[in-house]
């Protein structure tokens, strides 16, 4: 029997968590799932469950309780940054109890992350670039070909019962509070049902101004939005939302961009609608001047875009890695686990625009096998056969405590 406890709290609105659970139970641990909400405990299956209903102040004094009590070794969540997770890491680091925290993959489609602590901007990934080529240069080639899919409507379905349920039975939590920006789910939902509804006719009109524009062979960099309730902008970036950035690169772009050149915007593909980035996009071209030089589209491929762009601009988006994948020089405006020297600009975005140069390959390559290697798992969240495939990979990690220990000992080896 082992003397291993793993206390998993909320994650995806998936079976990822319950089954990763139920392999170590099997392998003789203890685990216990601790709800907050309706939507945690539907999620999480099995009798190893706490069920927390009290206010959110009270939460630090019940969970440091629990784990003194219980023996924890280990803490398992969903992203560092919501306030519930906030205390419970803190509380775990004073015990020296493992954290492992996981997340969609950053590399995309079909890969996890799974680090030690945190994750982004507070990574403990290595920011050395020659530190990283060093570890790299032992690793195997990387396979980036994509190996499982995934499935949107799985995922919709998890989220609307995670978020409608939680409203719904929220008397059998009363404590409970969303740790996350978005709106109330009967604004976002229904927004996003109807943004669903009119994909095929924006995704028209996008090439409708993007065939022309690719056609003209103008130079143009691509500034990929980001979900403004995202914790990659809420606690990663010095913005409170996506009106910032957009402003900031409009205007540097007018300022010192050569005027041949255009900028090309895209919003993200899961935007919801709530605000009309078209119209903002436009006001404040028209205020610098530079009307004719921006393109604004809600749909294309974005790597495709990104292949024919002379770099990209993003506050810290996955899409910063692809861009850099393909060769592109890539200006960061918050933290980003790849925002290195050795990969990114480092300077300011005014001289990006003509100062930004192509990231050396060798480093990308080093850089790429060093995360897959250490902290990304191969799978997928919401869909078999990837699912079960991250499942065990993650069970794994877990069991042996090699979460984050991959790059600090040099034995990794590529997932």
């Amino acid at each position: 029997m082992s003397d291993l406890h793993f206390v998993f709290l909320q994650g995806m609105p998936s079976p990822f968590f319950s089954r990763i659970g139920q392999e170590l139970s099997g392998r003789g641990c203890k685990v216990t799932g601790i709800n907050l909400c309706f939507g945690d405990r539907y999620f999480w299956r099995g009798e190893n469950t706490v069920d927390y209903r009290g206010p959110e102040a009270g939460w630090p004094s019940f969970f440091g309780d629990f784990l003194d009590r219980e023996k924890v070794t280990d803490l398992v969540l969903l992203g560092e940054k919501r306030s519930y997770h906030l205390a419970a890491i803190r509380l775990a680091k004073l015990r020296n109890i493992r954290v492992a925290v996981t997340d969609f993959g950053y590399l995309r489609p079909d890969w996890i992350t799974l680090e030690q602590d945190a994750m982004g901007g507070e990574s403990l990934f290595p920011k050395d670039i020659g530190a990283i080529k060093k570890r790299a240069a032992d690793l195997p080639a990387l396979d980036l070909s994509v190996r499982y899919a995934d499935s949107f409507r799985a995922m919709a379905r998890g989220d609307l019962i995670y978020s409608f349920g939680n409203v719904f039975f929220s008397w059998l939590y009363p404590g409970y509070r969303r740790p996350d920006k978005r709106k109330n789910p009967f604004i976002y939902f229904p927004a996003m049902g109807v943004r669903l509804l009119s994909q095929n006719v924006r995704e028209r009109l996008a090439q409708d101004r993007l065939n022309p524009f690719l056609a003209a062979r103008r130079r143009f960099f691509v500034f990929a939005l980001q979900l403004e309730h995202d914790f990659q902008i809420v606690s990663y970036s010095p913005f409170t939302g996506m009106e910032q950035p957009i402003a900031q690169v409009i205007r540097s772009f007018a300022r010192h961009c050569d005027p041949a050149t255009h900028l090309l915007i895209k919003s993200h593909p899961f935007d919801p609608g709530l605000r009309n980035w078209e119209k903002l996009i436009g006001r404040i071209a028209g205020e610098c001047g530079v009307s004719k030089r921006i393109v604004y589209i809600e749909g294309g491929n974005l790597d495709h875009i990104t292949a024919r762009a002379a770099g990209m601009v993003t506050v810290n988006s996955t899409s910063g890695l692809k861009a850099l994948q393909l060769g592109k020089p890539v200006k960061t405006l918050g933290q980003a686990i790849y925002d290195l020297d050795g990969l990114t600009f480092q300077k300011s975005l005014d001289s990006f625009w003509q100062s930004g140069s192509p990231p050396d390959p060798a480093n990308v390559e080093a850089f790429l096998k060093m995360v897959a290697a250490t902290i990304q798992i191969r799978g997928v969240f919401f869909c078999e056969p990837g699912l079960s495939q991250a499942v065990a990979l993650a069970a794994d990690r877990l069991y042996y405590g090699t979460v984050g220990q991959f790059w600090k000992e040099g034995n990794g080896q590529a997932a």
